[in-house]
């Protein structure tokens, strides 16, 4: 046998299990087919009305001198608010809020635990450093913002975390 004959019985070989490998998909494919034909389909309603649904036109264009026919009046049901989160703790503002400044003494901010910069505020009394918590203050050793730029904070909330800074300082 010759060499050119060894070389095209292996081609030939190889070449017949790959059409038979390509028939076996076919014949898989068209089994797949069958079995889930039932399942998609275009004529079902709902498939037609998923299409109609996602090809209807945003609104209408009306040229001059056409009128829009009045739609009546749309009346929508309350609803029910939306339940108040529980109030936060002394500790718990101070951790989302006062932290960032009051943390590492950013613009004149005292320090947590820092007794000697606490003890002229203290000595203000509470009324005063919790006015100034709330409505914000600035004076010759710093700026303090407005509930200290949180807005969302109640005036209680402001009040727990001054106090609680003040009961860790003194």
């Amino acid at each position: 046998m010759s060499r050119d004959q060894k070389f095209f019985d292996m081609y030939s070989l190889v070449i017949g299990v790959l059409a038979a490998i390509a028939l076996a998909i076919l014949v898989l494919a068209m089994k797949m087919s069958d079995l889930t034909q039932g399942v998609y389909t275009r004529d079902t309603a709902e498939y037609q009305a998923a299409i109609a649904n996602s090809i209807a036109p945003v609104g209408k264009v009306y040229l001059p001198g056409e009128e829009q026919e009045a739609s009546g009046p749309v009346v929508e049901a309350a609803t029910a608010p939306e339940p108040v989160a529980a109030a936060m703790t002394g500790p718990q503002v101070y951790n989302s809020a006062c932290n960032a400044c009051h943390g590492i003494g950013v613009a004149g901010a005292p320090k947590l635990g820092d007794a000697a910069q606490w003890a002229e505020r203290i000595a203000q009394g509470m009324d005063v450093l919790v006015r100034h918590a709330i409505e914000g203050y600035q004076g010759s050793s710093g700026f303090m913002p407005a509930k200290g730029a949180r807005l969302d904070l109640s005036d209680e909330e402001v009040a727990d975390a001054v106090d609680y800074m003040v009961s860790e300082s003194s």
